[in-house]
């Protein structure tokens, strides 16, 4: 084989490789964050299923938490080579070996406005990778509300860190009582933390 192929054959194995480390996984899970915004809420339940739990937080915004759970992989042991002792050693150092996962979702007027991850989520490689359990069935089988596509596998979207939260209606961030105080910018004032706002 000459060196062009040999290239090729190392470039086109690099997903495959970071598959089985979370990479793909990863990705999924924040690709989910920008294609499910504008889903209906019930496209929302058909593809990710009943929420464990919502909240209504005012008369045009609610929450749904979504939680979902992955088995620590385990390993046979073994005298010769301790595929299970390495596997674990790696995945302490490097962050991942997560099993839970919480997607809170923000509906703005009956659509996904905001999708946000929480819990011991992180796989071996990427950030949130656990997360792509609760989204699959939306990625898989995507609804018609549904943003088309975030990028084809080198696209826009980073296994590594989830994308910028989309802006937010003041309804979906404010109630009457927010609206009148702000955070005190005065990080040497002996008043509260919260004061009212002026104008």
């Amino acid at each position: 084989m000459n060196c062009r192929t040999l290239c090729l054959l190392a470039v086109f194995s690099l997903p495959l490789g970071l598959s089985g480390c979370g990479y793909m996984d990863s990705r999924a899970a924040h690709k989910a964050q920008i294609t499910m915004i504008g889903m209906t809420s019930y496209d929302l339940q058909a593809c990710a299923g009943l929420p464990a739990a919502t909240k209504q937080l005012n008369d045009t915004t609610q929450i749904f938490i979504y939680t979902g759970t992955h088995p620590q992989p385990s390993y046979g042991g073994s005298t010769l080579i301790p595929v299970g002792d390495i596997a674990t050693t790696i995945a302490q150092f490097g962050g991942g070996g997560g099993t839970t996962c919480t997607a809170v979702i923000r509906l703005d007027h009956d659509r996904v406005s905001d999708v946000h991850y929480a819990g011991d989520n992180d796989e071996l490689v990427g950030t949130d990778g656990i997360c792509s359990i609760i989204t699959r069935g939306c990625a898989r089988q995507p609804e018609g509300t549904m943003k088309s596509s975030a990028g084809g596998i080198f696209g826009p979207v980073s296994a590594f860190h989830p994308p910028t939260t989309p802006n937010q209606s003041t309804s979906a961030t404010y109630s009457a009582q927010s609206g009148t105080v702000v955070a005190n910018p005065d990080k040497k004032s002996s008043d509260p933390v919260i004061v009212p706002r002026t104008q």
